[in-house]
């Protein structure tokens, strides 16, 4: 059995593009991993206890059949113009080095011994300065735990239109730049991997429905989180059913493979 490690920014970024493929690769009985790169707080973690999101982060790993759930000590770094001072008891992960990130992260791969690790794409999806940092860190540490299969993290540009229509059609607050979007995550020729995870849509679905800060925040996504976890298990399978993915490292082919566990032909 392999052991593939997840690795999103933030709380919640597991579940969307690949809590179906870590569902999936759990009930084929691999072992599976997330090491997540932030607690997904602002402010300083509460002194009587853990921060919230990491409390819902392993719930939701619990829903998807993942075996561990690691943080490697860095607070959210936010989305906007605005890069905030670091708050008093750690580093925003924007901030950190590299190189110091990625020694963090390739400890745990070694522990691990990771057949396949998973990150986010080189554009941070939609563009978030820890999803891109992310990327950077995970694949300097592929590097140096001798990884040998790493796979973005990613949708079709073409996908991500249709979904912002769809928003909007359902008059949904929306608050996301569509210019930044018609360039964001990766062009479908890029794509070498297409997983079927519809058969898990009741997983990701309950495992997105475990971030409740998420849903009830007020936060740019939680409108969309909210219908999201509102709908009939068939239709969210429809929605979200596909997870994508780009091994940057095979070489370019039209023939899109459905197994994380094979390289791109």
């Amino acid at each position: 059995m392999a052991t593939v490690v997840a690795f999103p920014a933030h709380p919640d970024d597991e579940v969307l593009h690949t809590g179906g493929t870590l569902a999936l690769a759990a009930a084929h009985g691999h072992r599976t991993v997330i090491v997540v790169a932030t607690d997904g707080l602002m402010d300083a973690v509460p002194k009587d206890g853990e921060a919230p999101r990491l409390v819902e982060l392993r719930t939701s790993a619990t829903v998807l059949g993942v075996a561990r759930v690691a943080h490697l000590g860095y607070a959210n770094s936010g989305h906007g113009k605005d890069l905030y001072p670091d708050p008093p008891d750690r580093a925003r992960f924007v901030r950190a080095e590299t190189e110091e990130a990625a020694e963090r992260l390739a400890a745990i791969l070694r522990e691990e011994n990771a057949d396949v690790l998973l990150i986010h794409d080189a554009n941070g999806g939609y563009g978030h300065r820890d999803h891109v940092k992310a990327h950077r860190v995970g694949k300097r540490a592929a590097e140096l735990a001798g990884v040998p299969r790493v796979l973005e993290a990613t949708m079709p540009r073409e996908v991500v239109s249709r979904l912002v229509r769809l928003v909007r059609l359902l008059r949904l607050p929306f608050r996301y730049d569509p210019e930044v979007l018609r360039i964001a995550y990766s062009p479908r020729e890029a794509i070498t991997h297409t997983v079927d995870v519809r058969r898990f849509a009741a997983q990701k679905q309950a495992a997105l429905a475990a971030h409740r800060s998420q849903l009830t925040g007020p936060g740019r996504s939680s409108p969309v989180f909210r219908a999201l976890v509102r709908l009939p298990s068939p239709v969210f399978g429809l929605l979200l059913g596909r997870e994508w993915f780009v091994e940057a490292a095979a070489a370019p082919t039209s023939q899109v493979t459905a197994d994380i566990f094979q390289p791109a032909s």
